[in-house]
């Protein structure tokens, strides 16, 4: 079972590197992996495991936050409406996205950051992204407001890029032109 001890956390050199491509069909190795990594978000997710083990809740994690160098990432959510997002995904691109941004209002977290960072985090309002499933099948996801986000957040940790990138270094709580708040 993976812990808060097995991710690594700022400073790391894996989490500025752009991540390798898996080999698909995956291994069994990469496949367990990636089933490690979406238990570990539900488990992050349960108050009980969570108290337990010591978990800070997540909705999303990418291979390099292990440390690894692979383009692996877990999602798993429920949105607002109660729709639930439970991947893990090989080598997830993002194929098209709207010219429109979004932000969270809240801004964003990470699992691999243990401080507050202030400031909105600019991304696109809707995506396209293809990958490769748990089951090793080639999927199309069309994602829009809090799931792209979500989303581009981990495939960002597959490129080396931290959510704080993206904020106004000169004005941390600008609403960029053509931007919406998600609450």
């Amino acid at each position: 079972m993976l812990t808060m001890n097995d991710i690594v956390r700022e400073g790391h050199p894996a989490l500025r590197e752009v991540a390798k491509d898996v080999s698909i069909p995956p291994s069994n190795e990469d496949k367990e992996l990636l089933e490690d990594m979406l238990a570990f978000l539900k488990n992050s997710q349960d108050d009980e495991i969570a108290r337990v083990y010591k978990l800070r809740a997540g909705v999303g994690l990418a291979a390099p936050q292990l440390g690894l160098s692979k383009r692996m990432i877990a999602i798993h959510f429920e949105d607002q409406h109660g729709k639930l997002y439970s991947y893990g995904l090989f080598n997830p691109r993002i194929v098209s996205h709207s010219i429109e941004k979004a932000y969270l209002n809240s801004g964003e977290g990470c699992l691999s950051v243990d401080r507050s960072v202030e400031g909105y985090v600019p991304r696109y309002a809707r995506i396209t992204l293809k990958a490769t499933d748990l089951n090793g099948t080639e999927i199309k996801l069309r994602l829009r407001d809090y799931s792209a986000i979500v989303f581009q957040h981990e495939i960002d940790h597959l490129n080396g890029v931290m959510f704080y990138d993206h904020i106004n270094k000169d004005n941390p709580f600008f609403a960029p032109e053509n931007s919406k708040a998600i609450d």
